[in-house]
């Protein structure tokens, strides 16, 4: 079975993400492998981890981790084969409480497929080009298809004050949102399985090493 993370990549409050996930889960249980029981999702929400700015220190390639915060992390992420990430742009980046996620850990993310859904108010398309330039230096392979989701058009804000910056609005997506996110979930999931006998290869070899 391949399990997919859905990973919530802002811990601000008040974030939008929250209910963007949710709505990537309502999608994704209407895909063919996970009807099929072939595949799974689950949310993994950053703000319940409560990582702090990275304090282990040896460089995560070495996996010599030391606090107990990085273990459950990469644990975590080593139990899942592909990820969607669910991302905010701010300040034309990835929001840095995810950098900072990514940066713990290294072989745990290798040899995984991952997708984006963005949203802000320029949709959120620069913080997935910095963020699949992050996951490429730890080999994850990024899908072809984004989802881009602007506030102004897929956010009901009627009723909310016009002057309130932090009025959540009501998330009111298009239909071919959830079309090009349908795309979406089946590269991620079909990357995700065509990776996976290169991860068990990879593990094998670690494990043979540490035995030699």
């Amino acid at each position: 079975m391949i399990r997919i993370a859905i990973i919530i990549g802002s811990t601000r409050p008040g974030r939008r993400g929250e209910v963007v996930a949710r709505w990537v889960v309502d999608v994704a249980g209407r895909q063919p492998a996970v009807k099929a029981g072939d595949a799974t999702v689950e949310v993994v929400d950053l703000a319940d981890h409560g990582l702090p700015l990275l304090d282990e220190p040896v460089p995560a390639m070495f996996g010599a981790y030391r606090h107990s915060h990085t273990k459950r992390w990469a644990a975590t992420i080593d139990s899942f084969d592909g990820f969607v990430f669910v991302t905010p742009e701010y300040n034309h980046s990835l929001p840095a409480a995810l950098k900072n996620a990514i940066d713990f850990l290294y072989a745990e993310w290798n040899d995984k497929a991952a997708g984006f859904v963005s949203y802000g108010v320029h949709g959120g398309t620069r913080a997935v080009e910095h963020l699949r330039q992050v996951l490429a230096e730890v080999k994850v392979a990024g899908v072809r298809t984004p989802v881009v989701l602007p506030v102004f058009t897929e956010f009901d804000f009627t009723g909310f004050d016009d002057n309130d910056p932090t009025a959540p609005g009501v998330f009111s997506p298009g239909e071919h949102q959830a079309a090009s996110l349908a795309t979406m979930l089946d590269e991620v999931i079909t990357w995700a399985r065509a990776l996976k006998p290169l991860r068990t290869t990879t593990a094998r070899a670690g494990l043979e090493a540490l035995s030699a």
